[in-house]
């Protein structure tokens, strides 16, 4: 299986999501220990994006009844389009950019996906809330991803966690460009089996020991076993991901 490695940009990548809580946007910024970080390093920006400054009349409007009827709330088609292209006039020109719908309709998520969003340096995510989105809007959108098939009460939540999986395979973000190489799904793979001390961890009369390859300084050995576990793994947690 092609392995599937860190992206080895060094440029900043910048990130606007258009949401209607920009606080908790803010809150996740100014905590997240990879994300400070990174932000401080300059390789990373992360921008929410109010759509309420795009509603409409005196009450920023941004919703509306359904036609033909049914219960809640759908995101108006115009104030949706004009929060887009406002995120889009900011962007560094020439960088690759792309404009995502977060949606459970969308394609969903993975690694592989991550990997190829960590190639661009401008990403926008479109995150709703309520009974969703005017159908027109999808017309200015480069793509849709879900989560998976579940529905949340919004955009955020989807928005985050893509954008954690993406900034951790930009050159720089982790502390070694090659950490996010070994985890699981790197190779459509579940991760190997880790293990720290103590050597042997007691569990009343049981004597749990830590595989003894690990202990022989030896890599090409602990590299065969580490392989051998990770197939292993997946063959009994996720047989989905193998393609043997």
């Amino acid at each position: 299986m092609a392995k599937l490695k860190a992206s080895k940009r060094s440029k900043k990548l910048t990130i606007k999501i258009i949401t209607l809580f920009p606080k908790f946007i803010d809150e996740f910024v100014g905590n997240f220990g990879i994300v400070k970080k990174a932000i401080k390093k300059k390789l990373l920006e992360i921008k929410p994006v109010d759509l309420r400054k795009f509603g409409i009349n005196k009450r920023k409007t941004v919703d509306d009844t359904p036609y033909g009827g049914g219960v809640g709330m759908v995101l108006r088609p115009d104030v949706l389009q004009k929060a887009i292209e406002s995120a889009k006039k900011s962007k560094v020109k020439g960088k690759k950019s792309k404009v995502i719908l977060l949606s459970p309709q969308g394609e969903p998520f993975s690694q592989k996906m991550a990997q190829r969003l960590s190639k661009y340096d401008n990403l926008i995510f479109v995150s709703g809330r309520y009974e969703g989105f005017d159908e027109r809007i999808r017309k200015f959108v480069d793509e849709e991803i879900s989560l998976g098939d579940y529905v949340l009460m919004g955009g955020e939540l989807p928005a985050l966690t893509i954008t954690e999986a993406v900034i951790r395979l930009r050159s720089g973000i982790l502390g070694k460009d090659e950490s996010a190489d070994k985890e699981s799904f790197s190779e459509s793979l579940l991760e190997y089996p880790q293990y720290t001390k103590p050597e042997i961890f007691n569990i009343g009369k049981k004597k749990l020991q830590v595989p003894k390859v690990l202990l022989t300084g030896h890599h090409k050995n602990i590299e065969e076993w580490r392989k051998k576990e990770a197939i292993k793994k997946t063959k009994r947690r996720r047989p989905d991901l193998l393609h043997i």
